[in-house]
């Protein structure tokens, strides 16, 4: 069992149940799933970005990367419908959790002039959102061997909650967020 998985059973439920009053276990807000996406705008002047970028999130994430493809036209963007835009994979479980490890503890670190993340990057719904730059942050990835910088998206969905008792939560994870 990962750190943050026993971590979250043995201390982060009570704690909780203590501040927010719930009167069941069951109704702790809980991570449900992960969801790190690449958008790969270029992928239309090149078409081994995508390529490049799958092999990115394959090896941040440990897991088979899904191509995302535009639903609609653009002709702004030269964007046709069904052509390729992006990556992204859904972490759940077992692999949610050692990755949550890894960003809380190795790679927000590893960020440049870091001062803490937003608090005001939930949806309404207790989710929560945030966005890397490039993907060298990460420690899996060789910077010598990567072929176009990319940008990510990193989305943690969290069940039975609302965006305070998120943050909470998010903080008994440990999630470096900027003081108020």
């Amino acid at each position: 069992m990962s750190r943050l998985l026993e971590k979250y059973k043995a201390e982060i439920v009570s704690k909780m149940m203590e501040t927010f009053g719930y009167g069941n276990r069951h109704a702790v807000p809980r991570l449900d799933k992960i969801v790190v996406n690449m958008g790969v705008g270029r992928a239309t002047e090149n078409s081994k970005r995508i390529g490049a970028a799958m092999k990115d999130l394959a090896t941040i994430t440990g897991q088979k990367p899904v191509v995302t493809k535009a639903r609609h036209a653009v002709s702004g963007f030269r964007i046709r419908e069904g052509v390729p835009i992006g990556v992204k994979v859904t972490l759940r479980q077992k692999r949610m959790y050692e990755f949550l490890d890894r960003l809380i503890s190795i790679t927000i670190p590893r960020i440049r002039d870091f001062r803490g993340l937003p608090t005001n990057s939930f949806d309404g719904h207790g989710n929560y959102s945030l966005g890397l730059s490039d993907q060298f942050v990460f420690p899996e990835i060789n910077v010598d061997k990567v072929e176009f910088p990319q940008g990510m998206d990193i989305t943690l969905v969290i069940e039975n909650s609302t965006d305070d008792r998120s943050l909470e939560l998010l903080r008994f994870f440990g999630m470096p967020f900027r003081r108020r």
